[in-house]
């Protein structure tokens, strides 16, 4: 199981998700712990960037970096949260 890294960032947007929202982004954090592939988190490589997206639901992202053992979580909103990186 891969070790996860919240960022500042990424916890500051956290906070600023509706309670609903939250309790569907700790799902999806789920899901891309033990199965990063689940079709519901359609995880895929941000074209032109280093960075990966998973889908908490179908307006909020999650961005991140991951390597064979650590996943680092940085930044989690609305669907163009990219722009804020």
């Amino acid at each position: 199981m891969p070790v996860i890294l919240k960022t500042k960032g990424f916890n500051i947007d956290f906070l600023k998700l509706s309670p609903e929202e939250r309790k569907q982004t700790l799902k999806a954090l789920r899901f891309l712990v033990y199965n990063p592939r689940h079709p519901s988190l359609q995880t895929h490589k941000i074209e032109g960037t280093m960075f990966m997206e998973a889908y908490v639901n179908m307006d909020i992202r999650i961005i991140f970096e991951r390597t064979s053992d650590t996943i680092v979580l940085l930044a989690v909103g609305h669907h163009d949260i990219l722009k804020n990186l």
